[in-house]
Parts: C-alpha cells; structure tokens; sequence
C-alpha cells in the first residue's frame, strides 16, 4: 500500500524522479539519532523536526520496537506513527532507515501462543522485557514474518527510506527448550552422521554420557560435557546468523536498489560495551546484510579514553573485510555517569569517523519519561530544551555536512590484527583457566588491544574463517583455548613465512571439540613457539625474575595463571621469580623459519603486556612516525575518496597538548588552515585535528 503523500509525489514529478531519490547511503557522512514518536508524551514532531534541522541531524531510525503499535491486535494493522513521520521526515529533507519490530513482542501474541516465551535453563521467561521470545518457535516466525511483510508492503516505495535493519541486537536470547534441542539433535546428525564418531570426537564414554540412540540425545542443558556444551553454544550462535538471514532475505524481496539492510551489533556488555560478543558469530552473521552495524557506549568524563569506540569500530569495519561501517547506536547523555564534558561528543563522534565510520548515530532523540530506560537519556533531556550536550551536537552536525566528502568512506590498511575465535571464547568459558578464577576470554584479549592502542597501531580483527591472514604482519592470538589443527598448522607457517605471532597462555591446548591434545602442550604450535610443558598452576607469591622488562618491581607480579614452560629452541624473555618455578620460562621468543613467536605463558601486568606488545611491534616492523606520539594523543589515518591521506588527532585528555605534525603539507579541516611539515601543532583539552595531506 503506497501512502499518500508517496502517491501524490510519483503522480507529480514521475515515478523516475521519485526512485532517484532513493540514492546510496555511502555517498556521505550520516549523522542521525532515533527517534519515536510513539513514547512522545505530547504532540511535537514540527519541533523535533526543527531542533534536528539545527543539530545538522539528516538520518533517523525508526519502528524497531513497535510492533504492539503498528499491529495491536491479531491481523489489525496501524501504521499511521510511520506514515506521518516518514513524511514529515522526507518533507525536511532527513533521511529514515526503519527497524523490523521483532525484538520485542505484543501481548496478544503471548496470550495466544504462550509458547513463544522462550524456555531457558532457568526456566520459562515471562512477557515484560525485550528479547524474551524463541526465535525458532513457529508461531513466533509466523507472525514475525507477517508483521514484516506488512511493514514493508507499506512503506518500500517510501522516499525518505535510505535503508532498513534487521531486528535490534539479536541474540539466542540462552533459547534452549524441548524445540530447540530437537533442532540442536537435528544439527548433530548433519554434523556428524555417526554417534560413534560423536561419542569419539566428545569424550562421552566419561560418566556414561555416551549416547547410544539419537532417540536418547538428552538435553544439553545440564550437561557436564565441555564439547557438547561448547558445541550447543555454537548451534545457538547459528541459531541467531540464520535468523538474521531470514529477516534480511524478506526485506530484501521489498528493498529497492542502493537501499542498505544492516543490523546493529553489540559486544560483550560489562556497563558499557568491552569486549568480543560471546552469543553472536558477527562475521558469519554479518555476510547477510549489506553494511554492518554497531552499538557503541563508553565510560565518558575522566574515564574517557576512546578504547571501546576504537575496538569496536575495528570490530565492526573487520566484520565486511575491511568495509565502511554504521554506529547505530552510541550514547549522547546516557546514564548519569556519562554526561560528557565540554568537547566530548565532538571528541567521540570524530574518533568514529577514524576508525571508518560513515554513520554516528545516538540512542536516542529523546529522553523517556517512563518504563525501563527513563535514565538513559538522550541528546534531549526530559523537557525536550536545547542543553550544552545537544548545542555541542549542532557543530558536530555543522562539521560532517561541511566536511563530507573529505571524511566519507575512508579506507584503512593496517598491518597487525587479533585472532579472536568465539569457539575459543566459549570453550574457555567451560573451564576458565583457573578453575574459578573471574577472569575470562576477553580479559585477555582486551588488555593486548589496549596495548596496540595506545601506541597507536591500527588494528584489524580475524577468526578463523577469515582468508586474509596471510596479509599481516603481526598477529595477536589470545587464549586460543580451542582450534583445529589445521588452523594451527596456518599459524605455524604464518610465522614461518616471515609473520610475527604473539600467543597466550592456553592456546593450541584442545582440539575444534574442546579436547584436549595428548602432545605435550602447546599442541601443534611448539613447533613454532620453540617450548613445551606439561604442567600449569595457579601462582602465589610468583613474580618475574630481575624486572626483566624495566617496569619496576611492583608491576612483575604473575597473577591467575602460570605455565611451567621448557624452552626447546626458544630464547627466554622472562622467567618465574620463586624456590619452585625458578628454573621454568614466563616468557619466550623464538626464531622460526623467516619469522618471530613469542609466547606469554602467564598473566601478566598491564606494565608488562604493554611492553611484550611494544617489543613484539618493534620486531614485526611496525614501529614507525605514529608511534612516537604516546597516549593521550591517540592517532589514526586513512585514504579519503579523493586519494588522499587523512590524519586524526585525539586528545584524549582534559591538559593541552602540542605535538609535531610529521607529515607531508596540509590543510587542518576543522579549522580550515594550512599545516606545514613538522609544524608544531595545539591540541586543546579533549580536542581534536583532522589535517588531509596535499
């Protein structure tokens, strides 16, 4: 059904002209918010329209979380909310991209089918929060399927649609009643054709878990099995890629070409987002939408240090191969503890763009005046008033309008990348790797990033389905508790060939089945590490011996986990400090074929892994102009559509600081200003320099 003010338009300037608005989103910097104007507790869309005029604002996301609204009862449909602002939006010139409104379900869909209510290991959800449904159950995929249908048979010819996303940061939602573990024995049989070959590669025979009769294969709810455990993780993980690839195939029947589907990913969440998401495979995922999607929040204030939106950006422009990305969601206000500082939201929504954002969007316009999310506050606040926050946006506005076709699409090449593996993840998590201990897979990992960040080194992220690995230079591979070995025997020419690999302890220690090899560990990559142990444990009273990296006595401390490694071939960077583990290496380098393994066999300081990591950049040949500059100055490049160099400066502190522009002459964009070659250059307290090389 073709709305009106659509209908008039295709009548007045002709269909061609009307479809010749539908032009690619990639073609500029989007700057945008979402918006609903359903929550709106009284009558305001002129003004908000208004206000986002100023603010620059040109793209809004919609619909997401409104199915109770467009059907609010079976089979009766009220899409009146979108219509009216779709084309209030068009009429403004602001472009709309519209959510599927299947993250959160109706009432009425509950009471009919109580079923679609998820059933979890701690029993059956109840209707109240988001994201409680079965995302398997039929009745749910019916009726999800009908709702999206309606939704884009209304609005596909819309001109204000620039695109649309799948859902809203989906997940298994832990799914895992009676249906899903008939699906997940369904699975297994493809996986594996034999029990036999199952019970093998599992280990089943311990406990009498050998199953004997697929009609038998219990639930693995409660089992005791790290590889069925570890592989039912991974079939809900699939669960959730093949999910998203329905909904984006559906859309994709309506969509018009240079409309976008994407969807908007997050990560691990600790308060804010940290680290790899354990519950989603997001490369596999993300093969069926056209861009991926991110959903960014940070500590703000004295906390700010642009880490998560770096690592997340990495994560998301990693997800397509290298392909420019949307933040669909990052805080403006947020909770109370976030309100930024004077500079900030510029500071923030720059340091995007650095790392190949071509959308900043926040959640949201608006702040909530009830419910769930009343003190996560938007650009607005609850009186709707201009405040510093939304005047500071106005000029962020102002600057990506005015600086566009400088800053769009800009492409990055780096040199270093971390193998992050989500079987790893999970498999790490059966066990830890202290029985108890609190740290997990991306309290290693993050630490290492962290290290690489703050030197300045541009990173990509690969797993083990990426065919690019060959292509860096330095490889960081934390914990890879679980692998193949064929991805092993990769890694091992990797360093061969001339690659410089930086492990962790735990990795190469059990098979894709999460068994453990019966080598001496660490599995196949001794070959290239050059060590090998047989036993670990859990430190006390352990340092490293002589300070062996200089960073002072207090920060040698081996804390959670140690391996009592014997160097073969390996060189010892750093050894045990104690009576007992005195004579065992910590640390150790070794030369393999044309490359460099250096291997960390305990948990170590920040101080520490800052130096591994500083050491490990040096050799792999790394270390160049940008690294002379130390955080909080935190720099990033990239080539714009023009083909030329683009280079960032953050500071990500609230003192002044000066730095010495090293590049050839340019043109700072911000300030419109010519640069000179080694120019001394002011960054101002959280502020920020965006110089394009002549």
């Amino acid at each position: 059904m073709i709305n009106k003010l659509t209908f008039f338009l295709v009548i007045f300037f002709g269909a061609a002209t009307l479809l010749s608005a539908q032009t690619p989103a990639t073609n500029k910097l989007l700057f945008g918010v979402a918006y609903y104007d359903e929550y709106m507790p009284y009558e305001r869309l002129d003004k908000d329209i208004q206000m986002m005029k100023a603010a620059g604002i040109n793209v809004v996301r919609i619909a997401e979380s409104t199915w109770s609204t467009v059907e609010p009862q079976d089979s009766v449909y009220d899409f009146s909310h979108i219509d009216r602002v779709l084309n209030a939006m068009y009429k403004a010139g602001i472009s709309v991209f519209v959510g599927t409104p299947t993250y959160a379900i109706p009432t009425w869909l509950v009471k009919k089918y109580p079923a679609v209510l998820a059933i979890t290991p701690a029993g059956q959800n109840q209707y109240g929060a988001r994201q409680n449904m079965d995302i398997t159950n039929a009745n749910f995929r019916f009726y999800a399927e009908r709702v999206i249908r309606k939704i884009m048979e209304h609005v596909k010819d819309h001109p204000a649609i620039i695109g649309y996303q799948v859902d809203n940061e989906t997940k298994a939602y832990n799914t895992a009643g009676p249906n899903v573990q008939q699906l997940f024995v369904l699975y297994m049989k493809e996986k594996y054709k034999s029990l036999d070959s199952l019970n093998k590669a599992f280990g089943l025979d311990y406990w009498s878990n050998r199953i004997n009769n697929w009609d038998d294969f219990p639930s693995a709810t409660g089992t005791i099995n790290a590889s069925l455990g570890a592989e039912f993780a991974k079939f809900q993980r699939k669960l959730v890629t093949d999910y998203l690839g329905w909904q984006a195939a559906i859309v994709k029947e309506y969509k018009h070409p240079g409309q976008f589907i994407t969807q908007n990913f997050d990560l691990e969440w600790r308060g804010y987002s940290y680290g790899v998401q354990p519950d989603v495979d997001h490369f596999a995922a993300a093969k069926a939408l056209d861009i991926a999607g991110i959903d960014i929040y940070h500590p703000t204030q004295d906390a700010l240090t642009g880490t998560e939106i770096s690592f997340g950006g990495d994560m998301a422009r990693s997800m397509k191969a290298g392909k420019n990305y949307f933040v669909i969601e990052t805080e403006a206000q947020g909770f109370p503890q976030w309100v930024p500082y004077p500079g900030q939201l510029r500071l923030q929504a720059f340091s995007h763009l650095a790392s190949g954002a071509n959308m900043v969007e926040y959640w949201h316009w608006h702040s909530i005046h009830n419910a769930a999310e009343t003190y996560w506050k938007g650009l607005l606040s609850h009186d709707f008033e201009p405040n510093p926050t939304y005047d500071e946006a106005k000029t962020i506005g102002n600057d990506f309008e005015k600086l566009s076709s400088h800053l769009v699409n800009l492409k990055k090449t780096n040199k270093a990348a971390i193998l992050f593996s989500n079987e790893a993840l999970t498999a790490f998590k059966w066990f830890g790797f202290g029985w108890g201990s609190r740290e997990g897979y991306n309290d290693i990992l993050r630490p290492l990033y962290d290290a690489l960040y703050h030197m300045n080194i541009g990173v990509d992220f690969v797993d083990p389905s990426s065919k690019n690995i060959d292509d860096y230079k330095l490889l960081i591979v934390p914990a890879l508790y679980a692998a193949p070995d064929s991805l092993l025997q990769h890694l091992n020419r990797f360093v061969k060939n001339g690659g410089h690999i930086v492990y962790t302890f735990k990795s190469g220690f059990s098979d894709q089945n999460v068994k453990v090899r019966t080598t001496l560990q660490p599995g196949i990559i001794n070959e290239a590490c050059g060590i090998s142990y047989s036993q670990f444990t859990i430190p006390q009273n352990v340092t490293l011996k002589s300070d062996p990296f200089n960073v002072g006595k207090e920060n040698n401390a081996v804390t959670t986990w140690m391996e009592l490694i014997i160097p073969t071939s390996a060189k010892v960077l750093a050894a045990y400090d104690h009576p007992v583990w005195g004579k065992y290496a910590a640390i150790t380098e070794n030369s393999y074929g044309k490359g460099l393994a250096t291997y960390i066999g305990c948990m170590t300081s920040t101080a520490v892994t800052n130096k591994i990591m500083e050491d490990a950049v040096k050799k792999a040949g790394l270390w160049g102009t940008d690294q002379q500059l130390a955080f909080p100055v935190i720099t990033k490049s990239g080539v714009n559509e023009k083909g030329k160099l683009i280079h960032y400066y953050f500071n990500y502190s609230a003192t002044a600081i000066s730095l010495k522009y090293p590049y050839p002459d340019g043109k700072e964009l911000l300030g419109d200003s010519s640069i000179l070659k080694d120019s001394q250059q002011q960054l101002k307290p959280w502020g920020v320099l965006i110089i394009e090389e002549k």
